[in-house]
């Protein structure tokens, strides 16, 4: 029968886990479970009967993990793996009358390529054996999924492509994307037939997330975990109940979703019990959350953002950057904020970090400087030492103490000397974190994040750093703290920035040298910094008080320079020299 005339009248179960199943009952293996396709074929056949004895409807081949890139770019290997999977898959469902899906698990983007042509890859082996049945699942984010989905379309018009998504418990992926958001989109896709969710959480936490969606025209699937993992000796185990599984998926059979089975922990049992629960039957009701009598709660006034509100007015601002101290001694610190503040700063804008060692948390600064100097404070947020969870509840953190402004940055990598002890945690890069933010302005704050981002003028292709601003504006973020301007090339690649970014802020950068031996280790150590020939030679031989006074004046002479295009200045302030940038501040002022 075809698939979507079986929809129509039935639920359609699905098998549990492939990868947990076998690795259960495998444990002396060396090598993954798609591998096992050809040196261990009959374990995996043993697995595919025992779910379709369970009661499945459909399979899916084990090829989850198959993919050039996971093979070292071994396309003998894939080739045969994939047609090995298939194989197996085909033969424990003959005469079964059970659907057999085409198995694809995420494929990572790697540098400026998407995935497409990875995928496209696999793709075609499964058609060229006669696949019709498609499931992309554990997918983190929607790049190339719609366009993978449109290719298999072309080649099989009639093909089945079933899309799902890993969202944690909290509605978000671990890359950041809000799962509700990514449903919609691809069910706005018309070459896909369904969407739904699998694996990261449990049965009772997707049925959470899937109560209040609402996708009339799709298919809507679940597939969770049995449970959450444990961790016994060495070995990681599910010990989800399977009564309780089924009686979950039951629930979510309930409220419309009409492609059911299990991810991670889950075995034959959990599936007989679903199976035998479903044939009962189903009461078909959509859970809603009821509106309040008196409708909608109403938002609370937008909280002002100050140092936002002055540059829509057309002031142009100053932001001053101080470094967060290397221990507990915060005196220096705070006594210079105060004095920027007293000078007329509108912000302080604190790194997180700098050059991966460890300094006093931007973010936590940040809040103090809120709280007693009443200053819009700029906390840098990197993606190097936090995951996605650490992230979220430090946004919320500085949402709730009234901190407005982010800048979010990649993270300078964690120096080589320290690597064996510190690691580096990146679950995302600077623009996808943007996004995230993005999404929760949208979707839980009651006052948003303005998020900006970082814009290299001294980078070597600046082409390539203007096109990645560009997909940051994208993104949402708002405006662009740029590295300072020494040279002829950064103030034209400035000019060029602005001319590409017309609706972004633009604080650009300056920072004072103040002496010649600080010119030439900016030129040579600084990443990002490039300073010009005629500027170092001016600092040499010149005392202390000289060359303060030359960094009054050039980056006064800067400051007028880029003023045309820039909403404000972004001040770097050089080992605490607070009073330096107070007397640049003035300078600018007369212009």
């Amino acid at each position: 029968m075809d698939i979507r005339t079986y929809l129509n009248t039935n639920l359609l179960l699905f098998d549990g886990a492939m990868g947990t199943c076998w690795v259960q009952r495998n444990r002396d293996a060396d090598f993954t479970c798609e591998k096992a396709n050809l040196l261990r074929p009959e374990s995996v056949s043993a697995i595919h009967t025992a779910y379709l004895d369970a009661g499945a409807k459909a399979i899916k081949t084990n090829t989850f993990g198959l993919n050039a890139l996971s093979l070292g770019g071994d396309h003998a290997l894939l080739r045969d793996a994939v047609e090995a999977g298939w194989r197996l898959a085909c033969e424990a469902a003959e005469g079964r009358d059970a659907y057999v899906f085409a198995d694809i698990g995420p494929i990572p983007q790697v540098e400026e390529e998407g995935p497409l042509a990875q995928y496209q890859e696999v793709l075609d082996i499964f058609l060229a054996l006669g696949a019709k049945h498609f499931l992309f699942e554990t997918n983190s984010g929607a790049q190339d999924l719609a366009q993978a989905a449109g290719y298999i379309k072309s080649r099989e018009p009639e093909a089945f492509v079933l899309v799902s998504f890993a969202v944690q418990p909290d509605g978000y992926t671990r890359e950041g994307f809000r799962g509700g958001a990514l449903l919609e989109e691809m069910a706005a896709c018309p070459d896909v037939d369904g969407v739904g969710l699998n694996c990261v959480s449990g049965a009772y936490h997707m049925r959470q997330l899937l109560r209040d969606v609402a996708l009339p025209d799709t298919y809507l699937s679940a597939m969770p975990n049995a449970g959450y993992p444990v961790v016994v000796g060495d070995h990681t185990i599910y010990d989800g109940d399977p009564g309780y599984y089924a009686l979950q998926l039951s629930e979510l059979a309930g409220l419309g979703v009409k492609i059911l089975g299990g991810c991670c922990g889950t075995t034959p049992e959990h599936i007989a019990r679903a199976a035998e629960l479903l044939k009962k039957g189903v009461p078909v009701r959509r859970v809603t959350v009821a509106p309040a009598a008196s409708g909608e709660k109403p938002k609370p006034p937008a909280r002002p953002n100050l140092l936002w509100d002055k540059m829509e007015r057309g002031e142009k601002v100053f932001a001053v950057e101080l470094d967060p101290p290397k221990n507990a001694e915060l005196g220096k610190f705070m006594a210079g904020a105060w004095t920027l503040k007293d000078a007329g700063a509108d912000a302080i804008t604190i790194a997180d970090c700098p050059i991966g060692r460890a300094r006093m948390d931007s973010s936590l600064l940040a809040c103090k400087l809120r709280r007693e100097l009443g200053i819009s404070p700029i906390p840098h947020m990197t993606c190097r030492d936090r995951n996605l969870n650490a992230t979220k509840s430090l946004l919320l953190g500085l949402n709730v103490e009234g901190v407005d402004n982010v800048l979010v940055v990649t993270g300078d990598p964690i120096p080589t000397a320290e690597r064996d002890e510190v690691k580096a945690v990146f679950n995302f890069n600077s623009r996808k974190l943007a996004r995230f933010i993005a999404d929760l302005n949208q979707a839980e704050l009651e006052h948003p994040f303005r998020v900006y981002g970082a814009l290299n003028l001294n980078a070597r292709n600046f082409d390539v750093e203007l096109r990645r601003a560009e997909q940051k504006a994208a993104f949402e973020v708002s405006g662009f703290l740029t590295q300072p301007v020494l040279t002829a090339q950064a103030l034209e690649n400035l000019r060029q920035a602005r001319a590409a970014l017309p609706e972004a802020k633009i604080l650009g950068g300056i920072i004072p040298v103040v002496s010649y031996r600080n010119a030439c280790f900016m030129q040579s150590e600084i990443a990002g910094i490039t300073v010009a020939e005629e500027i170092i030679e001016l600092y040499r031989d010149k005392s202390r008080e000289e060359s303060e006074e030359l960094a009054v004046r050039i980056s006064s002479e800067i400051a007028r320079q880029i003023a045309p295009v820039v909403d404000g200045y972004y001040l770097m302030t050089p080992f605490l020299r607070v009073n330096l940038m107070v007397r640049i501040m003035d300078e600018i002022r007369k212009q």
